[in-house]
């Protein structure tokens, strides 16, 4: 059984998502939403990144972490802003002895929905029915559960290849 909490990094919301799988099996186990209040300096919001991530790694006691990866953002000073936050979530990681695994956006939707341009909705659809879930999902959250999944399933493939290539 492996157990991935997924992170969706960001400077106003952070999602985490934690999911288990062992062969066809897939279960949710948490998911939620740190939210960074906007009158906060930076400094603090990555201090709050990290210290409610290391709470959720205690509790939820994954093997592996993955991590939505820096996409082009708008402008430079949100794109440092972004990789400041994934760098107190990985922080947080790896003070856990938890690897590391990146992920891009398009590879997380191409896993999750088959479709590497698909929209939010439809990945939180996906997510939603995967997981049989039926209460409303926040978005960042579920970008942190198809993070999860995405690992899963590259761990999966990962594992059956090795197999294969050994026999």
């Amino acid at each position: 059984m492996i157990r991935i909490i997924g992170i969706d990094p960001g400077s106003r919301f952070t999602g985490y998502g934690v999911v288990e799988g062992e062969g066809s099996r897939l279960r949710h186990v948490a998911n939620g939403v740190i939210p960074l209040s906007g009158s906060l300096g930076l400094p603090e919001r990555l201090k709050i990144i990290y210290r409610e991530l290391t709470l959720v790694i205690e509790e939820a006691r994954p093997t592996s972490m993955a991590i939505e990866d820096v996409f082009l953002a708008k402008n430079a000073k949100s794109a440092l802003k972004l990789g400041q936050a994934r760098g107190a979530a990985i922080l947080a990681g790896v003070n856990a002895d938890l690897p590391v695994f990146e992920y891009s956006a398009l590879q997380v939707k191409q896993a999750v929905v088959g479709y590497g341009k698909a929209g939010k909705d439809q990945v939180m659809d996906m997510i939603r029915h995967l997981f049989r879930l039926h209460e409303p999902l926040n978005p960042n959250a579920a970008d942190a559960l198809a993070v999860a999944l995405c690992h899963l399933n590259t761990e999966a493939s990962t594992s059956r290849w090795k197999e294969t290539a050994r026999v």
